[in-house]
């Protein structure tokens, strides 16, 4: 996956995570972050990996992500490998 395809997926994540009652408010606290700091770092690509690593966190929430989306449910690992702090280490 190229970086601008990884970073259109993690933006539209970020969008369904706001539709889900109460997993911003979840996500934000996770994060440290602010409403207002949504919209300063919306298109910062270390960012967009963050909430692809909050979504990645829960079965729950990639199947549902990828669902509503129709979307291969690898979609969110394969951007989150495409954003920077997202290569898969070689343990061998």
């Amino acid at each position: 996956m190229r970086p601008d395809e990884a970073e259109t997926l993690a933006v539209e994540a970020l969008a369904w995570i706001a539709g889900e009652d109460g997993l911003m408010e979840v996500f934000l606290g996770s994060a440290g972050l602010e409403v207002a700091d949504l919209r300063a770092r919306a298109g910062d690509p270390d960012f967009l990996g963050a909430v692809l690593d909050f979504l990645l966190v829960s079965d729950a929430h990639v199947t549902g992500f990828c669902d509503s989306r129709g979307l291969p449910y690898e979609a969110p690992i394969r951007a989150r490998q495409a954003l920077p702090g997202g290569a898969v280490p070689d343990w061998t």
